[in-house]
């Protein structure tokens, strides 16, 4: 053991090697020296475990892999085969080109996020989005922050601190990663008063619980799970009678950001936001990531006296959007604009998907994976939109369905593998759709899986 614990060279010996300095000039002295450290580290743990001392070669490429792993990105590209369509873990909406170049070009270099061309002075970041949310809503005016979350924070923290805030209990939903709405609420400074029950909320609900504290009424679209059977709530319509008589505002929590009607695709009706500034609510939220198709960002529109109130709080600032998001948001809300939004926003390209193509593309991947001797054929499916938006609603597909004996370690292998490969398992068949996987992706997609399979 001391024998070949003699034969381990210093990291100043190490460090003349022509391979390791070459190491050196891509990664950087320091982190080269900190891998060759771990490298004679581990070969010392080795013989004294009874192996042999590495070479030099070998302790080189240890130390060239410990520098290779530690400088690769740890978020990185996925393909996502799931046929959910808005993915949380996987990002959500992934952007339209146009988005991306716009928010590329914004990052390159200088912009004039808030200096005014034509005056020459000092102006808004929130004029390049605020319009085109005018425009495609009817509202007022309007706000953007970093998500939809944050949107309500603002909103309650601006207009209801220290005074109360009616909800009805069926309206308490708990979001993505364990947040609830009562405790987003109490941070805002704001008094929740909850009203009706789970199932049942009637307008005089509200109207009993009204009193001299007061300040808002507030709806909350349940945009992740879905109520049925015995169940009844009074509209937007009827809450914003109830506060005009009272002179109390109306506050709407959409969340999913719809701009398009998903009952035209087959899908159950998802209240969009121009829906609700025509019914007369004061302001309303949403997020830019979900439904919109855009980068995350938390949308308000609404009263311009209201929106002009939130932007000058101090809780503005700490929630506001950088120029890339700005640049991006922008972009997706231009082919809304445009009259594109289903051609060039990518969740709605997928949402609009016809069958038949779906099925075209599956069949291509289930040929060229069966010449290379994989068992692969094409089945029935439902994709599902996912991203707390249109719960248990489905569309048709079909799914590329792929029999290995262990179809938990073929989805292991595609999910480490370069680019990662993210699937789904039933009935013992790994599966992927094609609708959630963007055109340009089928080629390695097709390559990752016969690399895997193997």
């Amino acid at each position: 053991m001391r024998e070949e614990l003699r034969k381990l060279p210093g990291v100043d010996r190490l460090l003349q090697e022509r391979a390791v300095q070459a190491l050196a000039e891509e990664y950087g002295h320091d982190l080269t020296v900190e891998a060759i450290r771990q490298s004679l580290g581990l070969a010392r743990q080795g013989i004294m475990a009874g192996q042999d001392c590495p070479s030099t070669d070998e302790l080189v490429e240890m130390a060239r892999v410990n520098l290779e792993a530690r400088s690769r990105p740890t978020l990185r590209p996925v393909i996502n085969a799931t046929g959910v369509i808005i993915h949380t873990n996987l990002g959500r909406a992934p952007l339209s080109a146009e988005a991306r170049a716009a928010m590329e070009l914004a990052a390159r270099g200088y912009t004039n996020l808030e200096y005014d061309l034509e005056a020459g002075r000092r102006g808004s970041r929130y004029v390049h989005a605020e319009e085109l949310l005018c425009q495609l809503t009817g509202a007022e005016a309007a706000l953007v922050v970093n998500n939809n979350a944050g949107a309500v924070l603002l909103i309650l923290t601006a207009l209801a601190w220290g005074k109360e805030v009616i909800v009805s209990r069926g309206h308490l939903v708990e979001i993505g990663g364990g947040f609830r709405l009562p405790a987003v609420m109490r941070q805002s400074g704001a008094r929740l008063v909850e009203v009706g029950t789970t199932n049942r909320t009637y307008i005089q609900d509200y109207e009993e619980a009204i009193t001299e504290e007061t300040a808002l009424l507030m709806r909350v679209h349940r945009s992740n799970f879905r109520l049925t059977g015995f169940v009844h709530e009074p509209t937007l319509g009827k809450l914003v009678e109830l506060g005009e008589k009272r002179g109390l505002l109306v506050v709407d929590d959409l969340g999913s950001g719809a701009l398009l009607d998903t009952s035209d695709y087959g899908l159950a009706h998802e209240p969009m936001l121009q829906e609700s500034i025509a019914q007369g609510a004061a302001l309303v939220s949403a997020s830019g990531d979900k439904l919109l198709g855009g980068p995350q960002a938390g949308l308000i529109v609404g009263r311009g006296d209201l929106i002009a109130k939130l932007k000058r709080h101090p809780l503005t600032r700490a929630l506001r959007v950088d120029k890339t998001t700005i640049a991006g948001l922008q972009a997706t809300l231009l082919h809304y604009l445009k009259g594109e939004a289903e051609e060039k926003v990518p969740i709605w390209r997928m949402i609009a998907a016809p069958t038949e193509a779906i099925e075209e593309r599956a069949m291509d991947w289930a040929e060229r994976l069966t010449e290379a001797g994989i068992a692969a054929r094409v089945v029935d499916g439902r994709s599902t939109v996912g991203g707390g938006s249109l719960p248990g609603e489905t569309l048709p597909t079909r799914l590329l369905a792929i029999q290995v004996d262990s179809p938990d370690e073929l989805a292991r292998r595609l999910r480490v593998g370069d680019p990662p490969v993210i699937g789904r398992i039933e009935d013992d068949l790994f599966l992927l759709d094609p609708r959630t996987v963007l055109d340009e992706e089928d080629e390695v997609l097709v390559e990752a899986i016969k690399r895997s399979s193997l």
